[in-house]
Formats: C-alpha cells, structure tokens, sequence
C-alpha cells in the first residue's frame, strides 16, 4: 500500500534515468496547550531556554561516513555524525535517541551558516539523498555548509522496520481497489498487520517522530551547529516540516525555500483527493505529448487496468504484474518528464501482455532491488504520517467517497479513495491534528515554488502555503513546468531566482513566473 507524496520517486530518479528505464504534523501547539517549548512556561519561540545543557552545547564528533543500507559511502568531502535529541520533547531531559547527520563544508570563504535539507516523504533519508542531490546546488555549497540528516524513525537515526522482505513482497498479492468482500477483508487485515508490526519493532518511538518533534529537531540543529538563524531547504513533505518549523520558531527563520509545496489546508482525505488530480493532470499532459487526447488516453489506461486485475500479466521474472503494482509502475515516471519515454515503453509491452517494464518501475518506486530486499522509507513514512493524522477515515467512509474519486480521476482515484481508510486503519498510536499549523506572524519572507504540473504535490496547495503563512512571509514563485519539485530541473529561471534568494537574500516578487 503506498501514499504517494514519496520520497522514493525522488531518490530513484537517476537511476531510473540512467537506465531508460517522492498528511498532517503531530503535537498541534493550539491545542495541547504547548507554546513551542518543552514546557508550557517556555515562551513561544525559544524553546532552547529550557533545555539541558547536554543537548545544546554538546559537540558533534565529525568522522568519515560509512555506507548505508541505501547507499555507498559518499567521497572524503563529506562528513557524518550523530546528533543527540529527547525521544519525548516534553521530557528533554530523559531519554535521547541519535540522529545521523551528513555535511559538505562550504567551499568558498564568504560562509554564510549551515543550510539544511529535507527531501520529504516523510521518511526519506537526507543522509542517503544530500551527496546525490548536492550535484545540482553546488552553487549553494560556495557560502554554505550543505546539511541534511535522517529524521527520527528513519534509516539511521533509529529507522522503523515493519515487515520483513518476504512480507512485503506477500503483502504485494493485496488488491488496493479491492472488488469483492473477500478482497476488501484482506486489504483492511493486511492494513492492520502492517500498523501492528511497527508497533512491535518500534515500541515507544512510533509515538514520539512526528512532523512537530522534528522540527523541534531541527531548531536542536541549529543551535549546535553554531547558527543563528535556520536557513533551510525543503521539498515536497520538506515543504510541511517547514510550515511547522517557521510556526513554532518564527524569529529564528532565516532563509527557506519551499520547492513541490504540500496543501496545509487539506486533511487526510483532501491530500488523496489533490493527489488524485494531480496525477491525472499529470497523465493527461504526458498522454497530450504522444498525440492522444487525455480522454482517450485515459480509457486505454483504465481498460488495460481492468484486464490485469482480471489476469495479472506475466514478466521475465517469477512475480506477476497485477493491478496494484500496474498503477505503481504508471505513477513512477510522472514525476518526472524525462521519464515519459519510459511510460511509453511500459504501457506498449503492457499492451502487448508482457508486464515486465511496469513491473520495474513499480520496484524502482517501491525501492525494491533485484536481490528481493526493499528499503524500509515507505514504513517511516506510515509511522509518521499515521502518528501526524488525526483523522481515520472508516471502510464505510471511503467506500462513499469512491465515486467522487473515480471522477476526479478514473485511473488513480479508486486507490487513492481505498487509501484514505487503508492507510492508517486500525493504527496503534492516535494520530495528533487535522491539519498542520503553518502560520508564522513575524518570520522573515519564505520563498515558496509550485511546479503547474506537480503531480504528487499540485499547484495549487503553493498558494493556500502562502495565505497560511501570513501576510508578507510566503512569498510565490510559479514555474510552468512538468514533474515533480523545480529546482536543478532544467530551469535558470527558477534556479537563478533561488539562488540569488539563498546567496544574497534577495526576495523576488511574490507571483513571480517561470515559463
């Protein structure tokens, strides 16, 4: 079962590429009586007051980094390290758990600070993806350290592990638009076992890595990395992480930009719904480039759907294609125009009963390797998303809702409406608000992109960022493109204008656009 604002789509794309082959918050500051702090006597804004002195002024021990499950040790440039943070952030002075850090130092010697990364998911790991990533904002490394790390309950920094190899590729067998009673049982147990199994290996953590704790985290960074102000990059979930970030420390917001801006506005429900628009937008632009209309392109899809869920298509290997890992495979090369070729390719062997082009596509984005071993971003990214939402959808509820889904979408918005009751059902930890709490009165300006063709994170949540912001904070930058974020993706305009905005703190108008 995937919610589809991954992470993995955006770590995998160069892979991908090379081969022609990414909810809400938690403790909501409104309304469990916290101000920002770790106590509710902490003024609002500087929660470090109350901290121990073991956490800020403790020394990060910079070493060689090692490989990671996900990736090889990156070159000599770079360094790792641990941070130590509260696992509980209303008890700063209990337990700790350690978060993995990864930096490159600025080359030039007009340094800025320490600009931080977080690529979304939530559960994308920032140690992995920063050294991949940085090849494209190396001009950002000439005055700033490059910083990102493994958010709490993910990779390094205490990673959440539910399910074996084998119970994944068994929980593949699952129908995500199940069609029968029999079906709809099994995706509803299969939804519950998985919630089960991250309470079992994760224990007390599962309910201490919210959107909130981390950015607490992130404000911990800041002060022991010597820096006065956050200055930060986010995408996709980034975008949120960010919102929340500059709503609970607004006076320590330097300069962030926002790029692929997730909807603070939209519950649960809601960010099925945009998904499910916004990858069919996406669909239709890439079927408009062959030559079809978007309708009728979009029948094709969905009657050659209709015949894999009846009869899962063979592939060079062992497994099966079957519907779910069909759609998997389509929504794979939306993010990223480049890869439309690819879907072509796909969707003709497809076609022609051959699924095995779809099927590597559904593993690319599944992070699952040749050998059989899946990476283990998609169970953080249900931790954290699941303990962030409040809302729990009923199978009644989403069974209502499925006619408005398949209208706003006929190809993804059956999975994406099963979704919004499968995703979090039966969870073990109860989830913390509807929506995040992103204003942020007095914080300097924030430069928000929205891509038009955004498919996992649609246009149009850049501007209901901007008005919950506030007034003079968010400020807009549009670029009409295709795929998913903006920068380092082929754009001056776009790069240029966040340069100069990260560089030399010059703030373009808001509405700006990039064509």
């Amino acid at each position: 079962m995937a919610r589809f604002v991954r992470w993995t789509a955006l770590t995998a794309a160069a892979a991908l590429l090379a081969t022609g082959c990414g909810g809400g918050s938690s403790d909501d500051p409104k309304t469990d009586g916290d101000t920002g702090g770790t106590s509710a006597s902490a003024p609002a804004g500087s929660p470090e007051a109350a901290l121990p002195s073991s956490l800020t002024s403790q020394e990060l021990d910079w070493g060689r980094c090692r490989a990671t499950e996900g990736s090889p040790a990156p070159g000599d440039e770079w360094q790792c390290a641990d941070l130590k943070a509260p696992l509980d952030w209303k008890k700063p002075e209990g337990r700790t758990i350690d978060l993995a850090l990864i930096r490159a130092k600025a080359t030039g010697d007009d340094r800025i600070g320490s600009l931080l990364f977080n690529f979304g998911g939530p559960g994308g790991s920032g140690v992995d993806r920063l050294p991949w990533y940085s090849t494209g904002a190396s001009a950002l490394r000439e005055r700033y350290d490059l910083v990102s790390w493994d958010p709490r309950g993910v990779g390094s920094s205490e990673g959440v592990r539910c399910r074996r190899d084998q119970e994944i590729q068994a929980s593949e067998a699952v129908d995500l638009t199940p069609d029968t009673a029999a079906e709809e049982t099994a995706y509803f147990k299969d939804a519950a076992d998985f919630g089960k199994g991250c309470q079992k290996t994760g224990g007390s953590l599962i309910a201490h890595v919210s959107t909130t704790d981390t950015a607490r985290d992130m404000d911990l960074m800041r002060q022991v990395l010597g820096d006065e102000k956050t200055h930060y990059f986010g995408i996709s979930y980034g975008t949120e992480l960010g919102g929340v970030y500059a709503h609970l420390f607004p006076k320590n917001v330097g300069r962030i930009v926002l790029d692929a801006v997730v909807d603070p506005s939209a519950d649960a429900a809601g960010h099925a719904e945009n998904q499910a628009r916004g990858f069919q937008r996406a669909l239709n632009n890439y079927l408009e480039s062959t030559g079809k209309s978007a309708g009728e392109g979009t029948r094709e899809v969905v009657d050659l759907l209709k015949r894999i869920d009846a009869k899962p298509l063979p592939t060079s290997s062992s497994r099966d294609l079957t519907e779910s890992l069909a759609l998997t495979g389509i929504i794979r090369p939306l993010y990223s125009k480049a890869s439309w070729p690819t879907l072509t390719s796909a969707l003709q062997a497809a076609q022609q009963g051959d699924g095995t082009e779809l099927l590597a596509l559904a593993d690319d984005y599944n992070d699952r390797q040749d050998s059989g071993k899946y990476g283990t971003g998609s169970h953080s990214q249900r931790v954290i998303s699941c303990l962030d939402d409040r809302q729990r959808p009923t199978p009644e509820d989403a069974k209502k809702a499925l006619p408005h889904f398949e209208k706003v979408s006929p190809v993804f918005g059956p999975m994406l409406g099963w979704d919004t009751a499968g995703w979090c059902h039966d969870w073990p930890v109860p989830g913390q608000y509807d929506t995040p709490e992103v204003s942020a009165p007095g914080s300097a300006p924030i430069l928000l992109i929205g891509n038009t063709g955004d498919p996992a994170t649609p246009y149009e949540g850049t501007r209901r960022m901007a008005d919950e912001l506030g007034k003079g904070v968010g400020v807009m930058l549009t670029w009409k493109g295709e795929g998913h974020s903006a920068y380092a993706k082929g754009s001056s305009c776009v790069d240029s204008t966040i340069n100069d905005y990260l560089l030399e703190g010059t703030v373009p108008k808001d509405g700006k656009v990039c064509s």
